[in-house]
């Protein structure tokens, strides 16, 4: 009984070895809206043929960002035959149906975004008092336990503000930034913000519908037509830096552009000097391992991070090493 013991816990470390090697070797934003699910992949691992798992998160139409997400849970199912069913809505009580539904599929597990944490939360408790595994990443990095969760995979919000507020500041001591916010109540968006503003009091919010990207650009347009005396200008996800690029141009701004997250686009802008750096929270990390662990937690009982949150950010991608990750970002690695 011993040596079997030991050939399964072999067996299960090459398997976290594995996909540990495949995840140094990639690293973050989405659009394509997809509710279905994907296939147990034919031959490799089979030993979650019989699971069924639902990632469920906040996703915006058109944000690119959570294709990356996805891009992450479906290879690490088809890593392991996993069915993987995934579903969206920015509106928190809609969320919070969407985890019911889940419950009442009798899934096997839950990989749940908390962008509402008072309306997710208690039946995401539900869900695990009811036996179902829960993980959160994304965000919820503050209140995931409560949702009965032991793991959360994802950045820490005001640590990434502060990070790029600091990088700023030393560009540009006394300049001013505005901050722009484009999804309304989104607690992580507004503590990315205040992070920033930590290290840059001289920091304005600046409110738009991410939805609407031509609304975006005519905002920001506006307000640097307005405020000629901005210096730099913050954006919290990727379609939204192109956006502020366009109305930079637009309206003969001169203003410095840094941004949080990652696609091709913004890559290319960082090579080619229109975006001074993105402050990256590599998303395909976050999919891969909420639905890794899932799968780990239900067939070897383990768990990860010692019941502290997974940072998979914040990571800094500016000119230094752009030309590593660019070729990252045409499939959705980066």
């Amino acid at each position: 009984m011993k040596i079997d013991r030991s050939r399964k816990t072999l067996r299960v470390l090459a398997v976290v070895a594995a996909a540990t090697a495949a995840l140094a070797a990639c690293s973050s934003q989405g659009g394509a809206q997809s509710q279905g699910g994907s296939a147990p992949a034919a031959g490799g691992d089979t030993s979650g043929s019989n699971l069924t798992f639902q990632m469920i998160t906040h996703e915006q139409a058109g944000d690119t960002f959570w294709d990356k997400i996805r891009a992450g849970a479906q290879d690490a199912a088809k890593a392991h035959g996993i069915t993987l069913n995934y579903s969206n809505n920015e509106n928190g009580p809609e969320q919070a149906t969407l985890v019911q539904n889940a419950i009442d599929a009798k899934v096997s597990g839950i990989a749940v975004t908390l962008s509402n944490a008072d309306a997710v939360i208690p039946v995401a408790k539900k869900a695990a008092d009811a036996g179902i595994p829960v993980v959160v990443f994304n965000q919820g990095i503050t209140d995931y336990t409560k949702a009965g969760s032991k793991m959360y995979f994802g950045s820490d919000e005001t640590l990434a503000g502060q990070t790029i507020g600091q990088k700023i500041n030393q560009a540009d001591p006394g300049g001013k930034t505005l901050c722009i916010i484009q999804a309304q109540g989104s607690v992580a968006l507004e503590a990315r913000c205040a992070g920033v503003k930590s290290g840059l009091a001289n920091t304005e919010n600046l409110q738009v519908n991410g939805a609407d990207l031509p609304s975006v650009q005519q905002t920001i347009q506006s307000k640097l037509a307005e405020d000629p005396s901005i210096t730099n200008i913050v954006t919290l996800g990727a379609p939204i830096a192109l956006a502020a690029i366009q109305a930079q141009a637009a309206s003969n701004n001169t203003a410095k552009v840094y941004t949080f997250d990652l696609n091709q686009d913004v890559a290319q802008a960082i090579k080619d000097g229109k975006i001074q750096f993105s402050v990256d929270q590599q998303p395909y990390v976050q999919g891969y391992q909420s639905v890794l662990m899932l799968w780990m937690n239900i067939t070897n009982g383990n768990d990860l991070g010692g019941g502290k949150p997974v940072l998979t950010g914040p990571s800094i991608v500016d000119k230094t090493n752009i030309d590593q990750i660019l070729p990252f970002t045409a499939n959705n690695k980066r």
